[in-house]
């Protein structure tokens, strides 16, 4: 049996829409609806898709951040929900989050030693002295200075935000980190930094990551395999080898088309999806891209497509596999 860091299955998020004095709920915005996928241990799974599509929500019902309106979410092959209160200490160890705003994340009143030190001393891990003796250590492994410890977040440029972030993150040992556009607020000479910061942490610190970005290039440098999302549905995942070089989704092979590839000889024909992605609160029947896909068919409209197995670990939502 394959061993998950973490496992999701059929997780769904909505939210409710209020109207009227009375404050009903007339609907409900569908921001994920049916996703299931595991990360491996060890491995770096990507989660692509457009602004949106469910990809943050995700990660954030992970870490608990958001309550699942249904489904399943395992850590380590033991479900979130039955968890006893004692052990839920060191079930929120095992799981931390890189978050897109270094700067949003990190408290300006505290220094950056307070900062990584801080999980140490809460979970009652070490005493202070110690912890903060540890927090010096960390911010060596990412790339700065034991004496930057004393200083402040308005003090450090936006990669070395996110370095004292990824820091942070590294205190309690985890065995999965959720980046949610780890990279996007940087500068693209740093991403490449942070990108492969991460990498070395992975192998050094045995960790797994659940890597969201809607940079597919982004995505290809850092990822074993790769989940495409649309409309709060998964519709593609697979190896980054396979994903990329054979996209079987219509969605993939437009999102592929539209990215920018200086170093392909032969350059995707470029695929125009027509109208807009539609409302989540009130989402097409059957298939959820079949009213921009250029492959549509009749059932496309009435049937919604079980993501099956196509190829070795590829698997596709879509009635052109059925």
């Amino acid at each position: 049996m394959e061993q998950y860091a973490v496992e999701v299955k059929e997780l769904r998020k909505y939210f409710p829409i209020h109207a009227g004095l009375l404050h009903r709920t007339v609907g409900h915005v569908k921001a994920v609806d049916g996703v299931s996928f595991g990360v491996k241990k060890g491995e770096t799974l990507g989660i692509v898709g457009e602004s949106g599509c469910g990809k943050s929500t995700t990660g954030r019902m992970i870490m608990r951040f958001l309550q699942p309106t249904s489904g399943d979410i395992l850590i380590d092959g033991k479900h979130v929900d039955e968890v006893t209160r004692s052990e839920a200490g060191e079930f929120r160890k095992k799981i931390q989050m890189v978050f897109q705003d270094p700067y949003a994340s990190l408290n300006p009143k505290r220094s950056v030693g307070q900062t990584v030190a801080e999980p140490l001393i809460v979970n009652r891990i070490m005493p202070r002295a110690d912890a903060m003796e540890r927090a010096a250590k960390l911010l060596e492994t990412v790339g700065l200075k034991s004496q930057d410890m004393h200083k402040y977040p308005h003090e450090f440029s936006g990669g070395q935000r996110q370095r004292i972030g990824i820091a942070r993150a590294l205190a309690l040992n985890p065995r999965l980190i959720v980046a949610d556009e780890a990279v996007s607020a940087l500068d693209v000479s740093i991403q490449s930094q942070i990108l492969n910061l991460l990498m070395e942490l992975k192998n050094q610190y045995h960790l797994s990551y659940l890597f969201i970005s809607h940079n597919l290039a982004v995505v290809r440098h850092i990822s074993d395999r790769v989940g495409v999302m649309y409309l709060g549905h998964l519709v593609e995942i697979g190896p980054k080898h396979s994903v990329y070089s054979n996209p079987l989704h219509p969605y993939t092979e437009a999102l592929l088309s539209a990215a920018l590839e200086p170093r392909r000889q032969s350059r995707r024909q470029r695929i125009v999806l027509q109208g807009d992605v539609p409302n989540p609160a009130n989402p097409p029947s059957g298939c959820p891209f079949h009213t921009r896909c250029p492959k549509a068919m009749k059932v496309c409209r009435m049937d919604s497509p079980e993501i099956q197995e196509v190829s070795a670990e590829h698997l596709v939502a879509c009635h052109l596999y059925a």
